[in-house]
């Protein structure tokens, strides 16, 4: 693999400055330096967290950037030091690292990495340069590039029968929202839950609800379209706030005597409905829409009365375990991910996915990246 040794010049959607369409460019990817691996992306999602990066976080630090984060890929050559993983394997990078070693990945009790990014969504150490200018890569791995390098420890290896085009998924959207309901909430089998938002993963929350065992399964998005997609992975009833004139917490009590018993707000904005849904007493609600934009609020005695809030970070699955299992899961047919693909693009069409994204037009856009 000679490549390891040389530059690559690929293309790539860059993002020059916030709140602006992103650009095909050319792009040159440097080889893997130590701990590295450098892959050739052949699927991407398109997901929220890339529009917040884009449109509303506005750190103009974490500018031009390569975004994407939810791909999925063959290792193209590794750089020293890497043992596991060869050129050929397929894998899933992940913007959640797992190194091993850290008090956190020690830790049963979280997935959470020292060695990962948190505070910076564009790290300053990068392998992308265009036009003579560094180019920042978005939570460690850019997907929406042909190539991209990404530390070992942020790297998933997974089946080599696992189509590309969907398993992506779970580099992300799908892992985050499945994993809140099943690992987070830890919703038990005959409890009635409220899922709060029908994007992918709400959808994957309401899937989770379900494996889980849920009885009732309340979907709740101001969008009624979605409720026929939410069907399909188990809502048993739906919602519009819309069609109500009190809050829908008020709604939701008299639906269930008093409050559902599992609440997950996968919307980023409505974390204090998602609380004051659950019932007293034992009412469990779990933050899962990604956001950092404004604080939010509660009475004290919505707590003192006994609920839990809590939030979910990748659904709470330690990245480089977890992912290759839930890609089993996929392949034993325990785990949906085709029915969220509602779009298949190319890479050049990035901007038509945020769009549709934007719009609430779709629930997943799989961009084709690079041929396998």
């Amino acid at each position: 693999w000679t490549t390891a040794v040389s530059v690559i010049k690929c293309r790539a959607a860059v993002a020059w400055e916030p709140s602006k369409p992103l650009v095909m460019e050319e792009i040159e990817v440097a080889p893997p330096q130590a701990h590295e691996i450098r892959i050739k992306i052949v699927a991407t999602g398109v997901c929220h967290t890339d529009l917040y990066h884009l449109f509303e976080g506005k750190h103009k630090d974490g500018f031009p950037c390569v975004l994407g984060h939810e791909g999925a890929g063959i290792v193209e050559s590794v750089g020293s030091e890497v043992t596991k993983f060869n050129p050929g394997d397929k894998v899933i990078p992940l913007f959640i690292s797992q190194c091993g070693q850290c008090r956190f990945c020690k830790s049963p009790k979280t997935n959470l990495c020292e060695k990962g990014w948190y505070d910076v969504m564009s790290e300053s150490d990068t392998r992308f340069t265009c036009k003579g200018k560094k180019v920042l890569q978005f939570m460690g791995t850019s997907t929406f590039s042909e190539y991209t390098v990404v530390n070992e420890i942020a790297v998933a290896k997974i089946h080599p029968s696992a189509p590309l085009d969907k398993v992506c998924l779970l580099g992300c959207g799908v892992a985050t929202g499945y994993g809140a309901a099943l690992n987070t909430a830890k919703v038990e089998p005959g409890s009635t839950c409220a899922v709060f938002g029908l994007g992918a993963v709400g959808l994957a929350a309401v899937m989770g609800c379900k494996n889980a065992g849920a009885k009732r399964i309340i979907a709740i998005d101001i969008n009624p379209t979605k409720y026929e997609k939410a069907k399909v992975f188990g809502a048993t009833e739906f919602v519009n706030p819309k069609d109500h004139n009190k809050p829908i917490s008020q709604v939701l009590h008299e639906m269930t005597n008093g409050g559902v018993d599992f609440s997950l707000e996968c919307v980023g904005s409505v974390a204090r409905s998602a609380l004051e849904s659950c019932v007293k007493g034992w009412g469990v609600s779990v933050l899962v829409g990604w956001t950092d934009m404004d604080d939010f609020a509660a009475r004290p005695i919505q707590l003192i009365a006994g609920r839990t809030w809590k939030g979910s970070l990748f659904g709470g699955f330690k990245s480089k375990d977890g992912v290759p299992k839930l890609v089993n899961e996929y392949l034993e047919k325990k785990v949906k991910l085709d029915e969220f693909v509602t779009h298949n693009m190319t890479l050049a069409q990035v901007n038509d996915a945020i769009q549709l994204m934007q719009t609430g037009d779709c629930i997943r856009s799989v961009l084709s990246v690079a041929l396998q």
